[in-house]
């Protein structure tokens, strides 16, 4: 399945604040590319700080708006959100049997962020019958006992089962979401009728923000446009969480109400709208941008999140080190191969110098770190994703035309600086006066490094400038790789070890 422009019907009630509902629901489609329409089921009086009034219009009205889109407009999408009494809820089943749309998102909106209440208590068998014709169900914890018949779960496990169930009792995909459990993290978990196991499982540090209004309709909506352009529940709700997570994290730039605030639901775009019409965007800043997701990836890993508060195991760092010894072999030979292929005297002096210091100076540090520990110099063959690493850069750099070489060594350069950002952080948070790899982060924060990347990142923008759109394409494609491999490879020491300890409990 794939619509280029998905054509996605939200039937929902209002916020005159725009946060939720209805506002929320458009807001979303748009953001993830598609075309959004709208059936009001309920005009609601609210704001940040609460739910005031509900009107009801008439059921007839109702069905009428929902027959005159589907009369002319073919609907590859639906998400339904609040419907709050049984006789619209009735409305909106008959209305989903005649017509059977591609794709059925339901959220079933029963209590608003702020505390009131959008479902009438009658109205939740009723609900319940509706769940047959859903492809995926998006709850919440107190939603998802609701329609389980149970109480609140509190703990993973437990909503992990009440979703199950409620996957088994109705025929249809349910969206476990983590977001009411205490705790720093925020897990999501996809669970069919059939598999024991979630389908597809995610985890992350809570984003810390008061604004969290109309989460629940704006993930929902961007599944139901996802899902009609890519086919892939999994791949759709990863774009999405990964979306909704920037919108929470950026929610405080709006300043909209006293409660809790909406989220930032255009915050992808927001850089470029703040240039346009200033300056062109750089070619970096919008590889920047696509690599989001996999940069905050590399922020979650075990490996970068101990070596920053110092609670990494040793074993671990010095294995990181062994391997990074190795791989900054074939790094300096694949400096080298840009500089005898640079176009002119500044961008070969620049990376033959930098295959210098990774041949000696760097080499070097981790040599002596290595002996300090008395773990010798390389203890082994480069790992598998040493060898995956360095042969990608190698055969950019080699074969590969010079700005897509170019792409694929900048990672190295802006990902491994922004890593020691993250790392100064965290370790700023966990005290360094005793902290084990004190010394370590600081060459992170090094401002020759910092320096050489943003002449890395020029170049690139140089490059980009006289390349052909196919080039410019490819440089992209290599960028993001680079991404993925630089995560794998702060991964794989902490990887390797569970998947070692795995083996001996076998």
């Amino acid at each position: 399945m794939s619509t280029a422009v998905p054509r996605v019907l939200a039937v929902a009630g209002t916020d005159p604040t725009g946060g939720a509902g209805q506002h929320a629901d458009l807001k979303s489609i748009a953001a993830m590319g598609g075309y959004g329409m709208s059936a009001v089921t309920a005009v609601v009086v609210q704001n940040t700080l609460g739910v005031r009034s509900i009107h009801v219009p008439p059921v007839e009205f109702l069905a009428a708006q929902l027959d005159a889109v589907a009369e002319d407009v073919e609907i590859d999408a639906v998400k339904i959100g609040m419907l709050g009494s049984v006789p619209v809820i009735e409305t909106v089943t008959r209305w989903l049997e005649a017509h059977r749309p591609p794709i059925v998102v339901l959220d079933p909106v029963m209590i608003a962020t702020s505390g009131g209440r959008l479902l009438e208590p009658e109205a939740e068998d009723a609900l319940r019958a509706m769940l047959r014709l859903a492809d995926l169900v998006t709850p919440n914890l107190p939603e998802l006992a609701v329609l389980a018949r149970e109480d609140v779960a509190s703990s993973w496990a437990e909503a992990l089962a009440q979703g199950h169930r409620v996957a088994r009792e109705h025929g249809t995909l349910v969206l476990v979401k983590g977001g009411h459990l205490t705790g720093d993290r925020t897990p999501d978990a996809l669970v069919g009728p059939a598999a024991p196991e979630p389908l597809v499982a995610f985890d992350g540090a809570r984003v810390a923000t008061e604004n969290s209004h109309g989460t629940g309709c704006s993930l929902s909506s961007a599944l139901a446009t996802l899902q009609a352009r890519h086919g892939d529940w999994a791949r759709s709700l990863g774009i999405a969480r990964d979306w909704l997570r920037g919108a929470l994290e950026r929610s405080g730039d709006l300043s909209v109400g006293h409660g809790s605030g909406p989220v930032h639901h255009f915050h992808h775009v927001q850089e470029a709208l703040e240039t346009w019409g200033t300056a062109p965007a750089r070619f970096s800043d919008e590889l920047w941008a696509a690599s989001a997701g996999v940069r905050r990836e590399i922020e979650e890993l075990d490996f970068v999140r101990g070596l920053g508060d110092g609670g990494l195991e040793p074993e671990c760092f010095l294995a990181y080190l062994d391997q990074d010894l190795q791989y900054l072999d074939g790094y300096s030979r694949a400096l080298a191969l840009l500089a005898a292929r640079a176009p002119d005297e500044r961008q070969r002096l620049f990376f033959a110098a930098g295959a210098v210091s990774c041949a000696e100076t760097e080499t070097r540090l981790h040599r002596a770190r290595l002996q300090h520990a008395g773990a010798g110099s390389a203890g082994g063959a480069p790992g598998e994703v040493t060898r995956r690493y360095t042969s990608f850069l190698l055969a950019a750099t080699a074969a590969e035309p010079y700005p897509v070489g170019l792409a694929a060594v900048l990672p190295c350069f802006w990902v491994y600086a922004d890593v020691g950002r993250h790392l100064g952080e965290l370790a700023a948070a966990a005290g360094t006066g005793d902290h084990p790899y004190a010394d370590w982060l600081a060459t992170y924060a090094d401002e020759g490094f910092q320096e050489a990347t943003r002449t890395a990142r020029e170049l690139l923008d140089e490059a980009a400038g006289d390349a052909s759109p196919a080039v410019r394409e490819r440089m992209r494609e290599v960028f993001l790789e680079a991404c993925v491999l630089e995560r794998d490879f702060f991964d794989a020491p902490v990887a390797e070890r569970r998947l070692a300890g795995a083996d001996r409990i076998e």
